[in-house]
């Protein structure tokens, strides 16, 4: 059987931007990457023009296609939320459950481990109720209460059924042991919605936090004698997470704490998505009407509620307002996240299906997958490389 190659322009790797490379593909899925020279002759081959990349991963989506993971935390809500976000290029969705009851977030917990092996699941992201009152930001105080065994019992259920669990808290909520025990459960325990001082962060880092949940954005800023929790987390080695839409934090503040991480590789891309992302302009949180308005989401007391922005229009930004390298912003979009999850191969091409690779363009909009490339008629791809 001749073998079937592809020739993009460029292939992102999961590492790096690689140019005359091709991709060999059999039954829907990448089976071979090489250099172009080293294809063989009589190969069946086709160009396409833009760079393949694996789809984008996101660590952080309340929302999608009209449905709020609170209001339905049911397998068929997080199928929706996965499908919204798929259509703009995200095959990797951790749905986020926030600040709410005991039972909603039971309720969550019991529709991932339904969800476990599905299209574009690939964990459950918990931020909250264990967080700040004074840090809450749209999250509902009535339901903020202090760690405790329910919650990490939900943990260790979703650890024993296998499922990748993130959980935001904040340290002055949780004790050391705390935070131990939730990471000895193997959950990215995340520092967020604080007003902890720069050494208890320190202290939550050392206790078997990993991670920073939308940095800048509802946490103790940085000031010239207090560091506070910005400043703790940037001058650490943990991961963190932040919001690209400039609204939530200003373009130079992202290129800005990019370049002071002192170690590359731990900053990475969050839509904290709402329901408005291929869905309806407005929606209910709390009892609370959440209304799109010029591109940004607010509640009744004027705050911001969640984003209104995809990975994809993320990535975008990143390159063409902060000025980030493409590389780099790839790499924050899809690498960095599967790795903080332990999924790496999330962040690979070989072995994925073509339905789950982007086509991107040179300012990395999204063009289509490489699968619907591939299906295409003749006037949209060429049946010969050059």
């Amino acid at each position: 059987m001749t073998s079937q190659w592809v020739f993009p322009d460029r292939v992102f790797d999961g590492a790096t931007l690689r140019d005359s490379m091709a991709m060999q593909y059999q039954h829907g899925r990448i089976v071979g990457l090489r250099s172009v020279g080293a294809v063989p002759l009589d190969a069946q081959k086709v160009q396409i023009a833009g760079t393949v990349s694996p789809g984008f991963v996101d660590l952080q989506v309340n929302g999608g296609g009209g449905v709020l993971l609170n209001d339905n935390p049911t397998l068929d809500g997080m199928r929706a939320i996965i499908q919204a976000h798929r259509q703009f290029g995200t095959v990797a969705v951790m749905p986020t459950v926030i600040t709410d009851t005991h039972d909603v977030m039971a309720a969550a917990a019991d529709a991932a481990i339904k969800a476990n092996g599905e299209l574009g699941f690939v964990g459950l992201h918990i931020e909250g109720p264990h967080i700040s009152q004074t840090r809450r930001g749209t999250h509902g105080a009535q339901f903020i209460r202090p760690l405790d065994g329910s919650t990490i019992a939900v943990v260790a259920k979703l650890a024993r059924a296998g499922i990748s669990t993130m959980i935001t808290v904040a340290p002055e909520a949780a004790t050391s042991a705390q935070i131990a025990e939730l990471a000895g459960l193997g959950a990215v325990v995340s520092l967020g919605h604080t007003d902890a001082t720069s050494q208890q962060v320190t202290a939550a880092f050392a206790a078997g936090a990993t991670c920073a949940t939308h940095l800048f954005n509802a946490m103790s800023q940085m000031l010239n004698r207090s560091p506070g929790t910005v400043g703790a987390v940037i001058n650490s080695q943990a991961y963190a997470g932040i919001i690209c839409d400039g609204r939530h934090v200003a373009d130079e503040m992202v290129g800005l704490a990019i370049r002071a991480r002192p170690v590359s590789g731990r900053m990475f891309l969050v839509s904290d998505a709402m329901p408005t992302v291929g869905g309806p302009d407005a929606f209910e949180l709390y009892g609370d009407t959440i209304m799109l308005k010029d591109g940004q989401l607010v509640n009744s007391e004027g705050s911001l509620a969640g984003a209104h922005i995809t990975m994809a229009q993320s990535v975008q930004r990143l390159v063409s307002v902060v000025g980030v390298e493409r590389e780099t912003a790839l790499q924050m979009a899809i690498t960095v996240p599967a790795h903080v999850i332990k999924q790496p191969a999330l962040a690979d091409v070989l072995g994925r299906s073509i339905d789950d690779l982007l086509v991107l363009g040179e300012d990395c909009t999204v063009i289509a997958t490489l699968g619907d490339l591939l299906s295409a008629s003749d006037d949209v791809i060429a049946n010969k490389a050059p």
